[in-house]
């Protein structure tokens, strides 16, 4: 039996959390181990329990949720956080992902898009909803225009993008040595040079670039 994808809760309104839970709990692949009602208790939770994905609030008492996903990411760099919020606006999108959260629901969607980015992020990927990905793309576009932004993908062999692709797309060390005919070994060395060249330092960053760069329009 494939083993449930384990979630942390944390916001502050406790309606809230017992509609999530209930949602969660109704799926077969996942279950909620926890709640927290403000940041500071989410991070004493995430050190604790140890779950895959944390669904995370902005906006709580005593800490907020971007700085309770900084810490988590420091403390568990292998805990996914989740961004649930009711803002879809570039001001609040930039700052969650440079808090280290890997990816971004709104509120008003959790019904559509919760569940799919639950998996998605729990896999290592990336989730981000249409208007957000336009905005990554706009904001990327201005930076290079200005100058502002050196882009280091011209540096990386044919290989390399290869394996960057598909990398971004969630595929594993093995599932893309099995594509390319590469050992997994091989693989996560293309990996550690991809994220040197480029500058990055987790899956959901490389996530960003792809989507940021248009490397993943052919398949989206």
């Amino acid at each position: 039996m494939t083993q449930k994808i384990r979630v942390l809760l944390v916001d502050d309104h406790m309606i809230v959390r017992v509609g999530l839970k209930a949602l969660i709990n109704a799926e077969p692949d996942m279950e909620v181990i926890g709640e927290a009602d403000n940041g500071a208790e989410g991070v004493a939770a995430a050190v604790a329990l140890h779950p895959d994905v944390v669904v995370m609030d902005i906006s709580m008492p005593v800490m907020d949720g971007l700085e309770a996903t900084r810490r988590i990411r420091r403390e568990r760099p292998d805990v996914q956080v989740l961004i649930l919020t009711v803002h879809a606006h570039e001001k609040y999108l930039f700052p969650v992902l440079k808090a280290g959260a890997a990816g971004y629901v709104l509120k008003s969607t959790v019904d559509t898009e919760l569940l799919d980015a639950i998996r998605t992020v729990a896999r290592g990927g990336a989730f981000l909803y249409p208007s957000a990905t336009r905005m990554l793309l706009e904001d990327y576009i201005s930076q290079v225009n200005s100058g502002v932004a050196m882009d280091a993908y011209e540096s990386l062999s044919e290989r390399e993008r290869e394996v960057l692709k598909l990398l971004a797309l969630g595929y594993t060390a093995a599932q893309i040595g099995e594509k390319l005919v590469l050992s997994p070994k091989t693989v996560e060395t293309y990996r550690t040079r991809i994220m040197e060249k480029l500058n990055l330092s987790s899956r959901p960053d490389l996530v960003q670039y792809a989507l940021k760069r248009g490397l993943l329009s052919e398949y989206t």
